[in-house]
């Protein structure tokens, strides 16, 4: 079928109700941005997951961060996103403005730069990520090895989709259906995604980003309903088994570990952590293991699991605004809250 009749068919559908979860930030901001929603019949609903990377870093992960920034002879390392993330009393930013070094970069190997200038000062990278960044951080430490830079340590909270995922279907939501991440499956493979896919008996649809692309995956999703299946309809970047030399490189210097995910908790093995014998490297990442969340009325953690739509919270476009983020969700470019607010996403 062409797009004019995928569209017209989406439209119209009128059928059983469906629900589908695309599980990628940029998936959440792609459909947003291109108006998708407004296309679909009322019969089909469109649900975000937790594939904002810093929508599920828990609160303990940033306070952390703050608690290093203050420290002597010390300076953490961070994207823009990530300054503004309440942890349990404040932001990286109010940390800065309270005397905390603090760096904002746009690369992890801006990193190396600001450390050999500066050998008296340690310098921490926030590194937070799925299974796309990770593999830069583990070419950032192989670099950091190669050179012998004794000043940088990460902290990491990265993370794995698919054990994500699983613990999702065993939470009793209605999903009928997954936009499966593209990024992530640039790296994994579509095959990752079969054993999930036959366990539940739910279609996974791989998916570029582009709006004709996501239309496509929806409706590939509604002809699947019920079938144990996964299609990739991102051949020009996702193969079946990922990108075999990424993946090498990231068990070489990371193992799976237990994640705490904002909103749901501990996930066993959902995460990757810095094998020991690099553990000089890491900055106290696997000591961080809850989530006191500044704001308790705060309904990231289930905006992230797709119980409520942003909209649903006493917060949404009146204490928290992009401005003002109250929580995660509100201060990413992939956040679900903040797509809402600026795409007036209802």
């Amino acid at each position: 079928m062409n797009i004019t009749d995928i569209t017209e068919f989406l439209s119209n559908y009128d059928g059983e109700e469906l629900s589908f979860m695309e599980v990628c930030g940029t998936h959440t901001a792609a459909i947003s941005e291109n108006g998708i929603p407004s296309i679909l019949s009322k019969k089909i609903k469109l649900i975000s997951g937790p594939g904002c990377p810093v929508c599920v870093t828990v609160a303990d992960y940033i306070d952390r961060l703050c608690t290093l920034a203050l420290e002597d002879n010390t300076c953490v390392v961070t994207f823009g996103d990530l300054i503004r993330v309440p942890g349990s009393s404040s932001a990286l930013q109010e940390t800065k403005s309270k005397g905390g070094r603090i760096r904002m970069v746009y690369s992890p190997f801006e990193i190396i730069d600001l450390a050999e200038k500066d050998t008296d000062t340690t310098y921490v990278f926030a590194a937070v990520g799925f299974e796309t960044t990770t593999p830069i951080y583990a070419v950032l430490l192989e670099k950091i090895i190669e050179e012998n830079i004794k000043n940088i340590r990460l902290l990491t909270a990265l993370k794995t989709m698919p054990a994500a995922i699983d613990t999702l279907c065993q939470m009793g939501g209605r999903i009928d259906g997954f936009i499966a991440p593209g990024h992530v499956s640039v790296i994994t493979g579509a095959n990752e995604f079969k054993p999930l896919a036959e366990k539940y008996n739910l279609p996974f649809v791989v998916s570029g980003f582009k709006g004709e692309e996501l239309l496509a995956a929806i409706y590939a999703l509604v002809k699947l309903k019920g079938q144990g299946k996964v299609l990739n309809l991102y051949k020009s970047a996702v193969t079946d088994t990922g990108n075999e030399k990424a993946k090498a490189l990231v068990n070489k210097y990371f193992e799976p570990c237990d994640a705490v995910w904002r909103g749901i908790g501990k996930i066993a093995n959902s995460g990757m952590a810095l094998k020991k014998e690099y553990a000089v490297y890491d900055a106290g990442s696997r000591e961080l293991i809850h989530d006191n969340v500044k704001n308790k009325k705060c309904r990231c953690g289930e905006v992230i699991t797709g119980f409520s739509s942003p909209c649903d919270c006493p917060l949404f476009a009146k204490a928290c605004t992009p401005e003002n983020p109250q929580g995660a969700c509100m201060v990413s470019n992939e956040g679900s809250c903040f797509h809402y607010y600026i795409n007036n996403r209802g």
